[in-house]
């Protein structure tokens, strides 16, 4: 093979890479989309019930015991697999770009049809989504994902929790472990910020 076909075969194959590269981000879009609204919606149906079983004081001690654990569970496991799609799909797109910057480099010198594939770098880290080069920009930016948004009301069921528990177990008042509940709440949504930090920089984000 000579030098010619050799250039031809591998653009054949980076246009059919690049392909596959985006339908893998279409598909780990919609799975990141499903999931988030499958949490959702089973959040929408708990509370619908638990005005329902505020008709009879007697049901509502058993019926969030059941709810709010299994919300949790719930929500714990969508925000893992949001912060592996969140991954998947940052790698997805610097592997895009790179592929990108070859066009750019080899077939489009001197015009300006990809000019966000310069190269960079720090690879992929300019443009797309939590991938700033700034560790404050970052962290920013990490608030915005649908992995924060779900672990921020993980967060808010854990304190929820602990509020309910806190009453009987502890026997403190109502009020008295509201407190205690939003320190919770901060405490389990920097856990769950410094986790998808985590996941971004063993993927060298």
């Amino acid at each position: 093979m000579d030098e010619k076909e050799r250039q031809q075969a591998l653009l054949t194959a980076l246009t059919t890479e690049h392909f596959v590269l985006q339908t893998s981000r279409g598909a780990t879009i919609a799975e990141s989309v499903g999931r988030a609204t499958i949490f959702l919606s089973t959040l929408s149906a708990a509370l619908i019930g638990l005005g329902f079983a505020a008709g009879k004081s007697s049901l509502i001690g058993p019926y969030l015991g059941a709810a709010v654990p299994s919300l949790i569970v719930l929500g714990w496991l969508t925000f893992v697999r949001l912060v592996e799609s969140s991954v998947e799909n940052y790698q997805d797109l610097v592997r895009l770009r790179d592929i990108r910057a070859y066009y750019r480099e080899h077939l489009a010198a001197g015009t300006d049809f990809f000019a966000d594939a310069v190269a960079h770098p720090e690879r992929g880290r300019a443009a797309w989504g939590i991938t700033g080069s700034q560790n404050t920009s970052r962290w920013r930016e990490m608030f915005y994902t649908s992995a924060a948004l779900i672990g921020a009301i993980d967060s808010l069921l854990l304190g929820l929790a602990a509020i309910l528990l806190l009453g009987p177990v502890a026997g403190l008042p109502g009020l008295a472990a509201v407190p205690i509940g939003i320190l919770i709440v901060l405490v389990a949504f920097a856990g769950h910020l410094i986790y998808l930090r985590h996941a971004f920089d063993e993927a060298g984000a």
